[in-house]
């Protein structure tokens, strides 16, 4: 274990939240100039800490609490009827973990997907500095994983190996594949890789019970929740 009380943190401004439109939003974030220690991260996400970019953050909303930190425990994953079919569907697949790189292939699927699945958020339009800050870092424990039909790029896992767990930071995919169902494989797939990892976790991030984008976290059973600071099995 390190010290975490010898660190800073600094919040933003309250800001329009991204996913409840009629709150403010405030921002905790690990002072940037701390060294993004592999230890430190991972102590952070037992505490709801996400990373984007070069940051480590969690939400600090002074009237709101609805986004509650979400991980999987691997050890015995309780499959749906529909899980299983979604890992048999896509077991055509090859999966290859790779350094964060820019390339225009990489590009070109997550442009794609943000055009078509996201076109209402606030990361459209896609460029390719909006992609290297959010996705390309040079961290030593960041993996993008590839899945891959016969050498077409299908899926990208953007995924941080940590002592504790894989955090899964962001997956892209062809959003003409909607058959295959392939965020929801990207996250199986992790539990999967988790577990011959040696690891106990796969984290997902923040879910929030009445966002509608956030549903699918809540599918895979048994999963946790961080509830005043314990993390709690949903029943």
């Amino acid at each position: 274990m390190t010290s975490l009380a010898r660190l800073k943190f600094y919040a933003t401004q309250p800001h329009p939240c991204s996913y409840l439109p009629d709150e403010q939003a405030t921002t905790l974030f690990l002072d940037p100039s701390q060294p993004m220690d592999v230890q430190v991260y991972a102590e952070l996400s037992e505490m709801g800490f996400r990373r984007s970019g070069d940051h480590l953050y969690r939400p600090h909303c002074q009237r709101c609490s609805a986004c509650i930190p979400a991980r999987i425990p691997v050890n015995a994953p309780d499959l749906s009827r529909q899980q299983k079919r979604i890992l048999k569907r896509n077991c055509d697949l090859q999966v290859r973990s790779v350094r964060p790189a820019f390339s225009e292939e990489l590009y070109t699927l997550y442009a794609a997907y943000i055009d078509k699945r996201h076109a209402d958020g606030d990361m459209y339009p896609p460029s390719r500095d909006q992609f290297n800050t959010f996705l390309v870092r040079d961290l030593p424990f960041s993996r993008f994983y590839e899945f891959r039909l016969n050498g077409r790029l299908l899926a990208v896992a953007v995924t941080d190996v940590l002592p504790n767990g894989l955090s899964a930071v962001y997956t892209f995919y062809d959003p003409e594949e909607e058959r295959r169902s392939l965020g929801r494989y990207a996250i199986l797939w992790q539990i999967g890789e988790a577990a011959r990892l040696g690891l106990k976790a796969v984290y997902l991030g923040y879910w929030i019970k009445n966002c509608r984008k956030m549903n699918y976290k809540t599918e895979y059973r048994p999963i946790e929740l961080l509830v005043n600071q314990r993390w709690i099995t949903l029943s």
